[in-house]
């Protein structure tokens, strides 16, 4: 039932996660904000590290584009549009343009391409069906490639520590090469404590196909994109393809970072780099006043205290075959003010039709809650239905709080009722909404 709430809360990272869990760990699901950069910005860090890639720049403007490439002085040239998604290469354009990655022989073809990228929405299988504006292009050098595999560095929790994951099978999905062939993913475990070790960069280098003159450039390589992943407190270092081209040279030739946001305050130079705009408007309100939201595709609001319960709720939801709008997730220590902008993000979505709110008070206190819902109805004015279930510290008060309103708040006793009122009452909202009616609902249901 969870699978879309899955693949959205693990998609920073491409499930690569999937890669090195087992199945009993990686099916447990919270939010995680890790800062991604583009393409572009993960370069030039990493050839700050002496880290191989290729030779570019970053253009805004088809102008800008055409200059980058007069520079560069080459016919091998490669324009790519930098959106926080993947699958570049298969997307369209609203400008119907097909690819979001283009080989050019002359400047004139970079500027063309560009135009055609910039300011225009790319869809791939990552972005949704909304897709992600393009703001800037990257254009480079183009290399041709005596071989392309896949390496990455990740923090893995059965290993309880950084992995490295590669494979022969390059510049392709890595999850398609799991489903398929997964004899051909080779993983290392590191100590953290001491660091990758020769052998086991040797050992890769070998498996991944290397010529023999290259095994040592490989494992420099390798070395050095682990003292960036360990040095900047990486989440995700994936090079996908790590290439071998044919003048000899290894090349990272496309990058992707994340980035670990508890370790924010280490490194506030990479953290201006965030890039607001491709990333889901609710997501970054929410983060704003410190609360855990994941925006999916559904009509029933959702607003819980505890992930775990906050996964029961959507799962429940649809169990009564209705569709979570969100993850929501206010923890144990929410303010009131918290808890109203909470309401506020939930119903500002116009595809939400009701919304529950399932609070087990503990260190949570349900009067707070009762507090935040009635201050941010008063204040929106919200017509959304809410149901609200509210059990433990201070549910008594809370009750009289929510009665004492006057707000046409619908009370649920069990989690049970509750999401079976939600649904049905979205379900009414939605049909209503097609035939142009207005409703209203009696209390009590």
């Amino acid at each position: 039932m969870l699978s879309n709430i899955v693949k959205k809360t693990i998609q920073s990272s491409k499930s690569l996660e999937s890669l090195v869990l087992n199945k009993s760990t990686s099916s447990l699901v919270y939010q995680k904000r890790f800062l991604n950069v583009h393409e572009y910005q993960a370069q030039k860090m990493m050839k700050a590290y002496g880290i191989n890639c290729p030779v570019g720049n970053v253009a805004e403007t088809p102008e800008e584009a055409e200059k980058i490439a007069e520079v560069m002085n080459t016919q091998d040239l490669v324009v790519k549009a930098q959106v926080l998604a993947g699958g570049r290469g298969k997307g369209i354009f609203t400008s119907g343009l097909k690819g979001g990655v283009q080989l050019c022989s002359s400047a004139e073809d970079v500027k063309k391409f560009a135009s055609k990228m910039l300011g225009h929405t790319l869809v791939t299988k990552q972005t949704g069906e909304d897709g992600k504006v393009v703001h800037q292009v990257y254009v480079t050098e183009r290399h041709f490639l005596r071989k392309e595999m896949y390496f990455a560095i990740l923090m893995d929790r059965k290993a309880g520590g950084p992995v490295m994951v590669a494979s022969p099978e390059g510049g392709v999905d890595i999850e398609g090469v799991a489903r398929d062939n997964p004899s051909a993913i080779y993983k290392e475990p590191i100590d953290i404590m001491i660091g990758v070790q020769p052998e086991q960069t040797k050992r890769l280098a070998e498996k991944l196909g290397f010529s023999k003159k290259n095994i040592s450039m490989a494992q420099d390589q390798m070395k050095k994109l682990y003292d960036f992943f360990i040095k900047n407190d990486c989440t995700l270092v994936e090079i996908n393809p790590l290439a071998e081209t044919a003048s000899g040279d290894v090349l990272c030739m496309d990058a992707k970072l994340n980035f670990d946001d508890n370790a924010a305050f280490r490194h506030p130079d990479i953290f201006k780099l965030r890039d607001k705009s491709q990333e889901d408007p609710r997501e970054v309100k929410a983060a704003e006043f410190d609360l855990n939201y994941i925006g999916l595709d559904g009509n029933i609001g959702c607003l819980v205290n505890g992930a775990g319960l906050a996964m029961a709720s959507m799962d429940i939801i649809k169990l009564y075959g209705g569709s979570p709008a969100n993850f929501l997730d206010v923890g144990g220590g929410a303010t009131q003010k918290q808890v109203t902008e909470a309401i506020k993000l939930i119903s500002s979505d116009k595809k939400v039709k009701s919304i529950l709110v399932n609070i087990f008070g503990g260190i949570m206190k349900c009067d707070v809650i009762a507090l935040g819902i009635i201050a941010a109805l008063k204040e929106l004015s919200i017509a959304t239905p809410l149901v609200v279930r509210l059990q433990g510290t201070n549910v008594e008060a809370a009750k009289k709080i929510m009665e004492d309103s006057g707000l046409r708040l619908i009370a649920a006793d069990n989690l049970d009722d509750a999401a079976q009122k939600s649904v049905r009452i979205a379900e009414i909202v939605s049909l209503a909404e097609k035939s142009d009616l207005e409703i209203s609902f009696k209390l009590p249901l």
